[in-house]
């Protein structure tokens, strides 16, 4: 993503966070991203096209945190729940966020374009179950990448229920880890 694009990304997810999908223009985000609202439309035909961009930059600091934070030598059951509390952790920071995308892609009919942007992600995570794979923590008949999508919805479903639909008290969102995390280690195989 080039600086005129990312400056116009970030501005859009301040001022989507400030003042609602519905309220905000295009003028709020080019005013925050200090370009003309011409370069804006060199990038994006309407607001709501800034979503997938949005998306993006959530999904590589995602993998950024994860690449700067994991012990890829802990045993694999602490990398799962490591990656776990990474996705949880993001999504309480960006839950306004993430229910703005949600809505945006979808009212936007830009959902298909959701797999190319998590691409990334499912090979980091598919990379993770792999090694894992190898070392013989997992079930031998895994298919890393797509496991690694299936537990990444997983994970982030479970966050979005505790943050974006019921919000839980921090004894629910515990017990919702716990209970997300014990179903994906016996789903991967990790139980006898």
């Amino acid at each position: 993503m080039d600086d005129k694009k990312k400056k116009i990304t970030l501005s859009a997810m301040k001022v989507f966070q400030n003042k609602g999908l519905e309220k905000a223009t295009v003028s709020d985000i080019v005013k925050g991203a200090g370009i003309a609202q011409g370069t804006f439309y060199l990038y994006f035909p309407s607001k709501l096209s800034v979503m997938p961009a949005i998306a993006e930059v959530l999904v590589e600091r995602t993998i950024k945190t994860c690449e700067k934070s994991m012990d890829w030598t802990m045993p694999f059951e602490n990398q799962l729940e490591h990656f776990l509390e990474i996705v949880f952790q993001f999504t309480k920071e960006y839950r306004d966020i993430y229910a703005l995308i949600y809505a945006g892609m979808g009212s936007s009919k830009q959902l298909d374009v959701w797999e190319a942007i998590y691409e990334p992600y499912y090979e980091l995570i598919g990379n993770m179950l792999a090694k894992a794979k190898q070392r013989g923590d997992v079930r031998d008949q895994l298919i890393p990448k797509r496991s690694a999508a299936l537990l990444i919805g997983l994970f982030e479903s479970a966050a979005e229920q505790s943050f974006l639909y019921d919000n839980a008290d921090e004894k629910a969102i515990q017990l919702k880890k716990n209970e997300a995390l014990d179903f994906a280690l016996h789903a991967l195989g990790c139980f006898s």
